[in-house]
């Protein structure tokens, strides 16, 4: 199949224009939208917590065992760690491009166990947490409570009970991180008066330990001829401060006994005070999503935005869901500014060709070549699993420039051929086509290979560039497929 068969019939050429524009409008709404490419590696994040530690002591004592343990992890890159004097520490570990991040959350949780062993008690009674997470936030949330009918420390376990748990459920969310602190309860220690009684914390930690537990009691009458077998059972678990209060420490010389409120003031309070949250000068409590590596945060969002229209929805009154931060809206707008940049590049280029070539007719092929070649190239960015992101939108601004390129030297072209003589476009154009056809491929060839090169790039760089340069050249590429098949004979 020569040129001549597509000058011979247009209807073919216009399909075939028709065909590549019907696939970009199916790759675009297919496509993910997204303000950079996925170039963040996969992380991984281990978080432990050393109650009454300060951070030198986490420091020796959790996250140095720990590294020791996770370094040389499989496809590693480095680690990050934090201590603070709140008593928790955190290790975020970093893997390279392309890593699948549940493998590298089972290899890290792999490590994690075989340090269980040198870390204190206190640390491994809690617990040592392993996630995989991105370390930028995707959304900021709050819950308030604008007429300060509740407190913080309600609206944080309501928000732990009935909102965190479906978050954590959206696909994509990695960690949906509380500013706040569930309700516990406290027991602040009189040292004064446990010194007059030769008392340290760990006796009362002792008690506690003994008389605040949840045990197995068997069954009466299991093993026996009666006709009734009875499970027994008893309270368990303390549940009030009057409970606690009434927690025997010791019996003392005169007969009586020594309670745990002799000594203690037990309250129902916070589980942790490092957190004091106001939303607009009223009590409330902020949450922080983040995302897992390899996931459409525009997508996550939306599906947050939905939840928590839910989540409105059932609010006891006096409660309300406010929105702090969200990365769609850097996104939206950034993406608004490119598109407007798009379409006043594409005015641009059309009245600048109608400028010189002063001809309607003359002016539509490129026109069309424009349409036709950013058109389609959504629909090979779908195929290479790229996303509409500020980067490839960009590539295209910078292609309008140059997709018209191909268009304009058949048009001028075919013109110069009416200029000497000409009387038939049918003969014009097939003179014309058979003159600049290996010139067009080969400045193509040419502009392409300046921007493929830019996707063999290693690294972050490479990863960051590929859908620039892949874009633009397409774009290129389509743009000659244009020009040599819908010619203006």
């Amino acid at each position: 199949m020569t040129l001549k068969h597509f000058i011979e019939r247009p209807v073919l050429a216009s399909v075939i224009s028709i065909v590549i524009v019907i696939a970009g409008i199916i790759g675009l709404a297919s496509l993910p939208v997204e303000q950079y490419p996925d170039i963040a590696p996969p992380t991984v994040m281990v978080r432990a917590t050393y109650p009454g530690a300060n951070a030198e002591t986490i420091q020796k004592s959790v996250i140095v065992p720990l590294e020791e343990a996770i370094n040389g992890v499989e496809n590693m890159m480095y680690i990050q760690s934090e201590a603070s004097n709140s008593g928790s520490a955190s290790i975020t570990v970093y893997f390279r491009q392309g890593t699948d991040p549940d493998m590298a959350a089972v290899n890290v949780q792999n490590k994690v166990a075989t340090a269980t062993g040198q870390l204190p008690g206190e640390v491994t009674q809690i617990g040592v947490t392993t996630m995989k997470r991105q370390t930028s936030m995707l959304k900021v949330i709050s819950i308030s409570s604008p007429d300060d009918t509740y407190d913080e420390g309600f609206l944080a376990n309501y928000f732990s009970i009935n909102i965190e748990p479906r978050i954590k459920r959206i696909q994509g969310v990695g960690e949906c991180f509380v500013l706040g602190a569930d309700y516990a309860m406290r027991i602040w220690l009189k040292p004064d008066v446990m010194a007059q009684y030769n008392l340290v914390p760990s006796d009362i930690t002792g008690v506690l330990s003994e008389q605040n537990i949840e045990a197995a009691t068997g069954s009466l009458g299991e093993n026996s001829d009666n006709t009734f077998q009875y499970t027994m059972k008893y309270r368990g678990r303390l549940m009030t401060p009057e409970e606690f209060g009434e927690i025997v420490i010791r019996s003392l010389n005169d007969g009586s006994v020594l309670k745990l409120k002799d000594v203690a003031e037990v309250e129902m309070g916070d589980e942790s005070y490092a957190y004091s949250g106001k939303v607009n000068g009223h009590p409330g409590v902020s949450a922080m999503i983040f995302q897992t590596a390899g996931t459409n945060a525009t997508q996550i969002v939306g599906d947050i935005n939905a939840l928590l229209d839910e989540c409105r929805a059932e609010l006891p009154k006096g409660i309300e869901i406010t929105d702090l931060m969200s990365v769609t809206d850097f996104l939206y707008a950034s993406m608004n500014e490119v598109l407007k940049t798009l379409i006043e590049a594409i005015i641009l280029v059309v009245l600048v060709v109608y400028v010189f070539l002063q001809d309607i007719r003359s002016t539509l092929v490129p026109t069309i070549s424009i349409f036709v070649a950013l058109i389609g190239t959504f629909g090979f960015l779908a195929l290479a699993g790229f996303s509409i992101n500020l980067l490839t939108l960009f590539a295209l601004v910078l292609a309008i420039g140059t997709v018209v390129d191909d268009a304009i030297i058949v048009v001028e072209a075919v013109q110069a051929r009416f200029d000497v003589g000409y009387k038939s476009s049918y003969m014009a154009t097939i003179d014309a086509m058979s003159g600049i056809t290996s010139a067009i491929i080969t400045s193509t060839l040419v502009f392409m290979a300046v921007f493929i090169p830019v996707t063999m790039m290693g690294g972050t760089s490479g990863t960051f560039y590929t859908q620039f340069g892949i874009t633009m050249a397409v774009a290129v590429g389509l743009s000659a497929v244009n020009a040599l098949t819908l010619s203006p004979a």
